[in-house]
C-alpha cells in the first residue's frame, strides 16, 4: 500500500494507493464505515477530456471522506476493478465535482455504472457552488472550478498539488492536453493529486450546504439544478450521428475558402486578417470612416464583427446585404477568412477529433454556465453556430430511419419580460397572437408602420432585454442612432411597466449586495457599474428556466430518448420519420405553459435527416 501524508488546513490528511488484493480488502472496511458515516467523495482520473473519442481510457477511481482518500488503479484490471464497482454499486450518496463527467466516464467504462444510476445518489459541489455565486474569477466570483473553491473556503495552498502536476507535466515534456495520458499511473505527484480531490469534494460539500443555508437558496432549486444536470448528460451520452464523409469534405472547402480569401486580403496589404493594425491601416487607406463609438477602451479605432459588417454592407447578425452603402472588399474578404478558418477549427476539425468510433458526436452540455444559469454547449461549442446556417448543421443527423425536429419557443424573452413586468398592453398582444414587435411598432409609430419599423422596434425590445443602449441598437438594425433614441422614448411610453420594473430590480440588488434574484429564487450578482443589467439577468434566468422545466416536462413525457440537444431556447430531438408530426405535436405540448399569466408557447418544425434540413439543406 503506497500512503502518502498531507495537510489541509492545518489537518493531517492521508491518500492511500492499494496495490494488493489485501489492500484492496483495507479499502472495502475503509468504504463500508464511512459510507455508514455519510456522503464519500468520488472521482475519476483519465486520459483527457473527450469521453466518447476512440481510445479514451479510464486510469483510476478515487473514494474519500474528510481524512482519508482512497485511489484504486482501475487501469491495473482485474481485483482494482472487481472493488472499485462494489463500491459504486453499494454507496449511498457520493461528493462530485462537476459531476456529468464522472457520470459519462464512468457510464462509458464501469460496466452497470449507467448515468441513471450514479445521478440518483449524487450531489454534485459544482453545482452548489454556481448557486452561490455563478460568476467567474474574471468576473470577480469564485470561479465553479474545485482547487479555487478549496482555496477560497478551506485553504489557500489547495491549488499547490494542481501546480505541483502540471511541473510535472512539464518535466517529462507533457501538455496539460497530453500529460493526463502521457504520466506514469505511478506518479507519486499524480497519485496524491487524484487521492486529495474526494478529499476535497468531501470538505467544499460541507461550505458550501452552510453557505447556501445562510443565503435561504431554495433545497428545491438545487434539487431541480440536479435533475436537469442528469437530462443534459443523458443528451450528451447519446450524441448525434455525423455524416463523417460530408464533414471532410466541408472542412477541405473551408480551407480552401480561408486561403482564398487571405489572397484577396493580401491585395490591399494585409497579410495578417487576425492583426487588428494591419486591418485599420489598410482600411483607413481605403478612406473607411469610425464613428466616435466605434472605439476601443485604449481609443483605438475597432475592427471587430460589427465594424467590418458595416463597412461591408452586411447586417450583423443575418450577414445579408443591407444595400445602405458600397460595400468595402477587403471587409468582405476579411470575414469571409476569418469565418472560413474560424468554422473549420470550431466545427469540421472538432467534429472529426472528437467524434466516437460510431460516427456519433457527443457535445458536453454545461446545464448550468451563465450568470443566469443558461446553458452552453463545448466540444464543439454547438450554441455559437450562426442563425440561419446550414452548411455547419447540415454536417450532423438524426438516426437512421429518423428526421430531426427542432423546437423553439416563441419570442420567450420578450413573454417573458412581459410576466415578470406584468406589462399589460404586451400581455394583451401576446394573449391576442399578436406579432408582438409589429403591436409595437404600431403603437410607436401608428398603423403606417413600415418593415423597418418593426425591425427597430424589435431590435429596442431586445435592447430592454439585453441591456444595449441606442447606438448597438443602431448598429444592428442599420437605422439612424436619432431614430432609434426616439424610438426608444415611445417605446417607454407604450410600456412604461419596464421601466419600473427595472427600477425596482436595480433597488433590490444594490439593497441586496449588488445581487438580483430570479422568480426561482437563483442569485444574479451584478456588476457595480452595470446594475443595470439585473433586469437582463432575470428575464435570461426565467427564460433559462422555461427550458429546464421544459426538459422535465419532456422526460415525464417518455420524450427523453429522442432529445439530443438543448441550444438557447430551442430544443433538438431525432424521431421515427412515420411518426414525426405526431412527435412534433408531443413535443410542442411539453414546452408550452403558463408563466404568470403569459402563455409560454413553442412551435415545433419537422426536418429531413440533417439538422442543416431545417435551414434549406437538401439532406
Amino acid at each position: 500500500m503506497k500512503v502518502f501524508n498531507y495537510a489541509i488546513a492545518g489537518e493531517p490528511v492521508q491518500v492511500k494507493v492499494p496495490e494488493s488484493y489485501d489492500d484492496l480488502l483495507m479499502f472495502w472496511a475503509w468504504f463500508v464505515e464511512a459510507d455508514n458515516r455519510g456522503p464519500i467523495g468520488l472521482d475519476t482520473e483519465t486520459t483527457g477530456l473527450d469521453v466518447y473519442s476512440p481510445g479514451y481510457k479510464l486510469r483510476t477511481v478515487q473514494f474519500g471522506d474528510r481524512h482519508t482518500g482512497w485511489v484504486i488503479l482501475w487501469e491495473l484490471g482485474g481485483y482494482f476493478h472487481e472493488f472499485a464497482l462494489r463500491a459504486l454499486r453499494h454507496g449511498k450518496k457520493f461528493q462530485i465535482h462537476n459531476a456529468p463527467f464522472d457520470w459519462a466516464v464512468l457510464d462509458r467504462h464501469a460496466p452497470g455504472m449507467s448515468i441513471e444510476l450514479l445521478a440518483q445518489k449524487t450531489i454534485d459541489t459544482r453545482l452548489k457552488a454556481g448557486l452561490v455565486d455563478p460568476r467567474q474569477p474574471q468576473e470577480g466570483g469564485r470561479g465553479t472550478a474545485l482547487k479555487p473553491l478549496m482555496a477560497w473556503y478551506v485553504d489557500p495552498k489547495a491549488p499547490d498539488t494542481q501546480g505541483d502536476l502540471t511541473a510535472v507535466f512539464r518535466s517529462l515534456k507533457l501538455t496539460k492536453a497530453t500529460g493526463w495520458a502521457g504520466i506514469d499511473l505511478m506518479h507519486p505527484t499524480y497519485l496524491l493529486y487524484a487521492g486529495l480531490d474526494p478529499i476535497f469534494a468531501a470538505r467544499l460539500d460541507t461550505c458550501l450546504d452552510r453557505e447556501l443555508d445562510m443565503l435561504e437558496v431554495r433545497p428545491r432549486l438545487v434539487q431541480y439544478e440536479h435533475e436537469i444536470a442528469r437530462i443534459c448528460a443523458i443528451m450528451q451520452r447519446k450524441g448525434m450521428v455525423l455524416d463523417v464523409d460530408y464533414t471532410r469534405e466541408l472542412d477541405e472547402r473551408l480551407a480552401s475558402e480561408a486561403l482564398m480569401h487571405e489572397a484577396a486580403c493580401l491585395r490591399y496589404g494585409v497579410t495578417n486578417v487576425n492583426a487588428p493594425a494591419q486591418l485599420r491601416e489598410a482600411l483607413k487607406g481605403m478612406g473607411e470612416v469610425w464613428s466616435a463609438d466605434e472605439l476601443t477602451a485604449t481609443g483605438a479605432l475597432k475592427v471587430d464583427k460589427a465594424v467590418l459588417h458595416r463597412f461591408a454592407d452586411l447586417d450583423f447578425q443575418t450577414g445579408k446585404p443591407l444595400g445602405t452603402r458600397k460595400p468595402n472588399p477587403l471587409a468582405e474578404a476579411i470575414i469571409k477568412s476569418k469565418r472560413a478558418g474560424k468554422w473549420r477549427s470550431a466545427y469540421t476539425q472538432t467534429f472529426l477529433d472528437v467524434m466516437d468510433s460510431d460516427g456519433r458526436l457527443h457535445s458536453f452540455v454545461n446545464s448550468m454556465q451563465a450568470r443566469t444559469g443558461r446553458m452552453s454547449i463545448t466540444r464543439p461549442a454547438l450554441q455559437t453556430l450562426p442563425s440561419g446556417d446550414a452548411m455547419i448543421r447540415r454536417c450532423l443527423m438524426a438516426d437512421e430511419g429518423e428526421v430531426v425536429v427542432s423546437t423553439d419557443f416563441a419570442a420567450v424573452e420578450m413573454r417573458v419580460l412581459a410576466a415578470l413586468a406584468d406589462v399589460k398592453r404586451m400581455k394583451e398582444a401576446i394573449t391576442n397572437g399578436e406579432d408582438l414587435h409589429a403591436f409595437t411598432a404600431r403603437q410607436v409609430y401608428g398603423e403606417g408602420f413600415t418593415k423597418q419599423h418593426r425591425k427597430v422596434c424589435k431590435g429596442v425590445g431586445f435592447s430592454k432585454v439585453y441591456g444595449g443602449g441606442a447606438a448597438t441598437t443602431a448598429r444592428q438594425t442599420g437605422a439612424p442612432l436619432a431614430d432609434v433614441q426616439r424610438a426608444m422614448t415611445a417605446y417607454d411610453r407604450v410600456y412604461p411597466e419596464i421601466r419600473r420594473y427595472s427600477n425596482r430590480l436595480q433597488r433590490q440588488a444594490y439593497d441586496n449586495g449588488f445581487v438580483g434574484v430570479s422568480i426561482t429564487g437563483r442569485r444574479l450578482p451584478v456588476d457595480r457599474d452595470r446594475v443595470y443589467a439585473v433586469t437582463n439577468y432575470a428575464v435570461q434566468s426565467a427564460a433559462r428556466d422555461c427550458l429546464g422545466q421544459s426538459l422535465i416536462n419532456l422526460e415525464n413525457a417518455g420524450l427523453l430518448d429522442t432529445l439530443r440537444l438543448p441550444i438557447h431556447d430551442e430544443v433538438l430531438a431525432s424521431v421515427p420519420k412515420a411518426e414525426s408530426a405526431d412527435y412534433a405535436k408531443a413535443i410542442e405540448k411539453c414546452m408550452t405553459f403558463d408563466l404568470m399569466g403569459v402563455p409560454i408557447e413553442a412551435e415545433a418544425e419537422v426536418g429531413k435527416r440533417s439538422w442543416g434540413s431545417l435551414y434549406g439543406a437538401e439532406v
